[in-house]
């Protein structure tokens, strides 16, 4: 089988990855319990609830405010786009990871099954933009 270790190796990391996520939102539900609760001792449940719901929602707010900064400063450190088939394709997985193994995916099937096909669309990849034409 071709790529059987690759593929294994991928699904691995997305178990892994899978089990991670589900691991902290249970961990964020019982943080938020135990602020629910802590904070019943100390005022009415109703209010309680208003309190956890506000704390969680200024979290959310902080760590949307920080990934959109860092996503404004690295796209102003972007000065130029990739020229080459191999750049761009860096650049995919590099930006949208999901959609970069998702077209390579797609690519290597397309080259097992029609590899003159997949030589046309390298070349259209690759050809390079010429000045305007002279008639």
């Amino acid at each position: 089988m071709i790529g059987g270790g690759l593929a294994r190796t991928v699904v691995r990391k997305a178990v892994a990855a899978a089990v991670a996520a589900g691991a902290a939102l249970v961990a964020m539900i019982a943080f938020g319990a135990t602020i629910f609760y802590a904070l019943c001792l100390v005022v009415v449940p109703l209010a309680a609830a208003a309190i956890t719901f506000l704390l969680f929602a200024l979290a959310a707010l902080a760590v949307a405010v920080i990934f959109l900064r860092r996503d404004a400063a690295e796209e102003e450190a972007l000065e130029e786009e990739p020229v080459g088939l191999g750049q761009r394709a860096f650049m995919l997985f590099r930006e949208r990871p999901i959609l970069g193994t998702v077209a390579a995916l797609a690519g290597g099937w397309i080259f097992l099954r029609n590899p003159a096909l997949a030589s046309i669309v390298a070349a259209a990849f690759t050809e390079k933009t010429h000045g305007p034409r002279r008639r």
